[in-house]
């Protein structure tokens, strides 16, 4: 089984411009571009994807969109969590089915559940498929930490080999190595140039869904050539859009630039509203700054 490693967008969603359906053709359009561009891996269904705003039957066929389209030019993973451990098993089941490379499954992030309660969850779920799990550790919004050390024992799970680690804390990275060892690859979430310092092997990034080429090339610089000075350029470089798609911009942001770069992927999903007025024109500007555009 092939190991993933590099710079992997968690996707949007593209919706019509009600907002009540999938735009498909937009959706083909961007994964095509994303490949075209060297992205590493795709990541469907995460949380820039609007998971939790999609019905069953959406979740499902964009994930056959999506991985029928890469047509295993590159690794895609699904989001198959759930407040359910029995409606998580029915997706990565899903996601299995439709030939999906692996699974990303945040902890269910209303019940708060204990420490046992998670191992429990993450092995049922680990015993009902085969392909790999990334588990995905953001308790901004899983109201769940999955500290180092509960990670370590989440590591003695098969299949569950990956974790996304979403803290500000890079120093967990370097812990759930030191505890997990080889039973554990990190890949960092909103930290990823920080992550690559301290040992991460991918980035699981927002920003490389309007920038994917350099995002790719700065887990190049870093983690394959260890080239420093040139990293830490790159970093510079795209930093501010890593600062524009952050906090609670992850969603909106990205698609009001999507939209100014040659590719209409649609409103978010209510509750969230489209970009406007300050935010709006710091997504312009940044658009221009960076005379970016779907090629």
């Amino acid at each position: 089984m092939k190991k993933f490693r590099g710079t992997f967008t968690v996707m949007i969603t593209p919706f019509s411009e009600d907002g009540l359906e999938i735009n498909y053709k937009s959706l083909e359009r961007f994964v095509d571009w994303q490949i075209g561009e060297g992205i590493h891996g795709l990541i469907a269904l995460g949380s820039t994807g609007e998971f939790l705003s999609l019905k069953e039957e959406e979740r499902y066929n964009i994930s056959k969109k999506i991985i029928d389209r890469t047509d295993h030019k590159v690794p895609v993973l699904i989001g198959t969590g759930a407040e359910n451990t029995l409606d998580v098993i029915r997706y990565s089941r899903d996601a299995e089915s439709l030939g999906a490379d692996g699974v990303m499954i945040i902890p269910p992030f209303y019940s708060t559940p204990t420490e046992n309660e998670l191992y429990n969850h993450y092995k049922r779920i680990a015993e009902s498929i085969t392909i790999p799990i990334m588990i995905y550790n953001n308790p901004a919004t899983a109201n769940v930490d999955l500290t180092p050390n509960i990670v370590k024992n989440l590591s003695e799970i098969d299949n569950v080999s990956y974790i996304k680690e979403s803290t500000m804390d890079v120093t967990r990275v370097r812990d759930i190595i030191k505890l997990c060892e080889d039973k554990m690859t990190v890949f960092g979430g909103i930290m990823g140039y920080e992550s690559f310092l301290n040992g991460a092997e991918g980035w699981v990034a927002v920003g490389s869904n309007i920038m994917p080429s350099e995002f790719a090339k700065l887990f190049k610089l870093a983690v394959v050539e260890k080239d420093i000075d040139k990293a830490r350029n790159m970093y510079d470089h795209i930093l501010p859009i890593i600062e524009l798609v952050g906090q609670h911009r992850y969603t909106t942001s990205t698609k009001a630039a999507l939209k100014l770069m040659g590719l209409d992927v649609g409103p978010p999903r209510p509750p969230r509203l489209k970009s406007s007025g300050s935010e709006l024109n710091w997504v312009k500007q940044v658009v221009e700054n960076n005379n970016l555009k779907i090629k």
